[in-house]
């Protein structure tokens, strides 16, 4: 099977759902994550241009810790919104790319706006990808010859804290979770800052975040997700792990 993971800044997936694609990489699937933005505004001394860079080499390596591919779309933090047909383009290049069979992104009621965005924009790439006759105006991934995507289930992630998310669907990761909080701690440049400066241990308080999610399953650790619930997009199936 094929998932796809696509977050917007270059370390949500390992927040909400690193545990599941290592689940994921077991069973033998190919898992692809992206990363819409950069993340270059995530930092308050490193510089945008610097602080891209930077973060591109920690979701790599944290990617082939688990022995997933990252890519990019390359949006800069704030540049992914309603009506951004280059986003959406970027996106469905993805999709066809990665020829997924279950998607997992952000859900839609979050507390950022790019991380909404991101979660509208794959819902509209989702369908646009399966459109034969939509043309791309550029290919980075996929190429002018590719096969239309499938229509696919989403699964939307855990909310940062879990705020006002109520999972419909858990997957235990009480064996990966260690794996989970070392692919974390390869973001660097967000995780000693706000040790240093803010006094927030974020990998404890993701490691909390999977406790909990765990005694509400039975389950050591878990990761929470809510499946889509559309038109077309159900399915009778268990996708996740």
């Amino acid at each position: 099977m094929n998932v796809l993971a696509i977050g917007c800044h270059p370390d949500d997936v390992e927040i909400a759902c690193a545990g599941t694609l290592l689940k994921c990489r077991q069973r033998g699937d190919r898992v692809i994550t992206c990363h819409v933005s950069t993340g270059n505004l995530g930092h308050v001394i490193i510089p945008p241009d610097e602080l891209a860079v930077i973060r591109a080499n920690e979701a790599r390596t944290a990617g082939a810790l688990g022995g997933i591919e990252v890519i990019c779309a390359g949006f800069n933090d704030l540049e992914i919104y309603d009506g951004n047909k280059e986003a959406r383009d970027k996106i469905v290049d993805v999709i066809k790319y990665a020829d997924p069979d279950v998607i997992i992104t952000h859900n839609p009621d979050d507390y950022m706006p790019d991380h909404t965005a991101v979660a509208r924009l794959v819902f509209d790439a989702s369908f646009t990808a399966t459109l034969p006759n939509y043309a791309l105006t550029s290919y980075t991934y996929s190429a002018s010859d590719t096969p239309p995507a499938k229509l696919v289930p989403i699964y939307y992630m855990d909310t940062l804290a879990g705020v006002d998310f109520v999972p419909t669907e858990f997957v235990d990761i009480t064996d990966v979770i260690d794996l989970k909080l070392k692919m974390l701690e390869c973001h660097a440049s967000q995780l000693v800052w706000m040790r240093e400066h803010d006094g927030i241990d974020f990998a404890d308080m993701v490691k909390t975040c999977s406790r909990y999610r765990g005694y509400q399953c039975g389950a050591g650790y878990a990761e929470g997700f809510r499946q889509a619930q559309y038109y077309l997009k159900g399915t009778a199936k268990r996708l996740l792990p």
